[in-house]
Order: structure tokens, then sequence, then C-alpha cells
């Protein structure tokens, strides 16, 4: 296959809204399962939400964008996990150093959102690792759908994980790249 801009070379990949929520002491990963190819769903029960257990200590992530550079980017981070135990931001900003910097992991094309329960990170390729406001988190083509429909209902009664519900439940009526075939990860501190 000859060089060129991955857009070039795989056109028309969308799919996936992962949403994080941390509220009354947990934080909720949501992620849905669906995989397109331009206006064909290709999977509708992929699972891009994983729990990490480096060092016996728990790390729940959910991805966006290219699995296999996604799946890199994990054993990335595990391992980092394991070289730095228990110091979640360490491991997220030196993962996202070497995302940045490295020739092969610099054409990775995927989005993180890491959690231990109590840190709440979007790790991204241009470097950023970034703690969101507000105690929600979402990337993927159905991310701003969830996130807007999440923030609104941090302010109601509900708990962590019918809050991510419900968001997710309004990015899949909105993004058409986004069903609502969830799976969900909970994790406290």
């Amino acid at each position: 296959m000859g060089e060129g801009r991955r857009e070039d070379r795989f056109p028309g990949w969308h799919g996936t809204t992962i949403l994080a929520v941390r509220k009354g002491g947990q934080v909720v990963v949501a992620g849905d399962g669906q995989v397109s190819l331009g206006q064909t769903v290709i999977k509708g029960s992929a699972r891009k939400v994983r729990r990490l257990s480096p060092g016996g200590r728990d790390v729940v992530c959910g991805f966006a964008g290219s699995t296999a550079d996604a799946f890199t980017l994990l054993e990335r981070l595990e391992k980092k996990l394991e070289s730095a135990p228990g110091q979640l931001a360490r491991a997220c900003v030196d993962l996202a150093k070497d995302w940045r910097m490295d020739k092969y992991l610099r054409n990775l094309e995927a989005m993180l959102i890491v959690t231990d329960g109590a840190a709440l990170y979007v790790i991204t390729g241009a470097g950023d690792v970034l703690e969101p406001e507000h105690d929600v988190a979402a990337i993927g083509s159905g991310g701003n759908y969830a996130l807007a429909a999440a923030r609104a209902l941090m302010e109601t009664d509900l708990p962590a994980e019918t809050v991510a519900r419900k968001a997710m439940a309004i990015a899949a009526e909105i993004c058409v790249y986004t069903n609502g075939n969830l799976t969900i990860e909970t994790i406290a501190p």
C-alpha cells in the first residue's frame, strides 16, 4: 500500500461514543458498540471499554478511533502503569509524550479516556492529557452529544450510571455513528 494520509487509505471510518461520568464517589465509563464504514454498520457490539489491572490496581479505559491503534496504546499504558504503580497521572503523561514523539506511535489514530476512580483523563495523540471540567468527559463521533446531555443531567439527583446511560441514549438518537448497545464499567477510588 502506498504512502499517503491515513484518511485517504481508510476513508469513511467512523464510530463510537465513549462517555465518563464522575458522581457520587464513583466513575462510570460507558461506550457504545457501533463500528461503521461510511454508511454501513460493520459491527454493532464492539467492546470499547476495558478494565486494566496492572499491579492489582484497577484502571478503566475507553477508546475511540482505530481499534488496533487503541489496543497498542492500551498496552503501552499498562506498561507505564506497571512501572509507576498508583501514579495514573504520570503514566498518562508518559504515554502522551511517547505518543507525540515516537515516529511509530505518532501515526496512531485514537483517543483514550482513562480513570482509576479518583482521577479522570482524556489522552490524545497531540500530547494532551486533559482533566475534564464538570466531572464529565466524552470522545468519539457522538462524544459532543453525550457530553452535552451528561452535563445537563449532572444537575439532577440521578446516580452516575443512570446519567451515563441516559446521555448515551440521547447521543444514540442523534448520532448515526452511535448505537445503544452499551458496555459499562464502574470504578470507585
